[in-house]
């Protein structure tokens, strides 16, 4: 069952945080699926712009009512993840989406709010809700790279200006993430001094972590071990998603860590099946892995088992 984002942001709020799983095919579909099932956990399926493009937009929806089809007891909401003015728009358009994202916030500020004003009255006429985003996070996302040294932490001041300015019904906060399986260098945590202050200005509302794989050590190794090549990949520790939720934080965006999963799985395979051709093969091992990784990473946000209390309270 799809629902918005607003529905499900409002039932986690300072309990537990909702998992964003980003998805390209119908492995990924079907494993996030299936483990949001076995944790009995609503989640949020996110398309990017470049999966919108993987293969065609129109190719994705269908994939994702079908699941809906298999999957009947599943709650979740379709967020376009990373959109530019345009993609909002066609999303926006489109009448399939719950909630979609407008990146500006390689923009000046007062830039960044004049573009997420516009889609904010431009989505909540059809009744989609928008994530924005203040602050710059390091790493690559899709064809955006941002060095370290130009990521920003977002202000909380600022933050509470531009959510007042603009409208948005989501925040996408810059405390400490960064895309890619490169986050951090040696021990590095969270900014929970960063969350609290924005709680304390904008108490209520849902805010949102990007750039949150955790890149288990052992899918590096595994993958290493396999033939890759990702020295120091370290991402955010899982046991920190928990104690964010409680400050506010309802959505967390976990996308490098399925891909992860995918080499591990198609990069193992192959080294020891050589004469394999099939696809098929590793393709239900992922599969299965998948639905094992987003069940486990359910559990750290605490959404696992959130899923009868949910329907409940939407009254179905």
């Amino acid at each position: 069952m799809i629902v918005t984002t607003a529905q499900l942001f409002k039932h986690a709020y300072g309990k537990y945080a909702v998992g964003a799983y980003n998805i390209n095919n119908a492995e990924q579909a079907m494993g996030l699926f299936r483990g949001c099932i076995q944790s009995q956990a609503p989640f949020i399926i996110q398309i990017s712009k470049g999966a919108r493009k993987y293969t065609d937009k129109r190719m994705l929806e269908a994939i994702i009512r079908a699941a809906a089809e298999i999957f009947p007891d599943a709650i979740f909401a379709v967020h376009l993840d990373h959109g530019d003015e345009e993609t909002c728009y066609d999303c926006i358009k489109s009448g399939f989406y719950s909630s979609v994202m407008i990146d500006a916030s390689h923009e000046p500020f007062e830039k960044n709010i004049a573009i997420t004003k516009r889609v904010v009255e431009a989505a909540h006429a059809k009744g989609i809700s928008v994530e924005a985003e203040l602050g710059m996070l390091g790493g690559v996302e899709e064809d955006i790279k941002v060095e370290d040294g130009h990521a920003t932490l977002t202000n909380p001041v600022e933050a509470e200006q531009f959510v007042k300015r603009t409208g948005c019904d989501s925040l996408a906060c810059a405390i400490g993430t960064s895309h890619g399986a490169y986050k951090f260098k040696g021990r590095q945590s969270l900014h929970f001094d960063v969350l609290q202050k924005i709680k304390a200005l904008l108490p209520g509302f849902p805010l949102v972590m990007h750039g949150s794989s955790s890149v288990p050590k052992e899918e590096v190794d595994r993958i290493n071990a396999a033939g890759g090549k990702m020295p120091g990949a370290v991402g955010v520790d899982p046991n920190e998603y928990l104690p964010a939720a409680k400050l506010g934080v309802t959505k967390v965006n976990i996308d490098t860590d399925g891909r992860l999963v995918w080499t591990r799985v198609h990069r193992e395979f192959f080294r020891d099946k050589p004469s394999e051709f099939d696809f098929r093969p590793p393709g239900k091992i992922f599969m299965d892995e998948y639905a094992k990784f987003i069940a486990s990473r359910n559990d750290k946000l605490g959404s696992s088992g959130q899923l009868a209390d949910l329907r409940k309270s939407l009254g179905k």
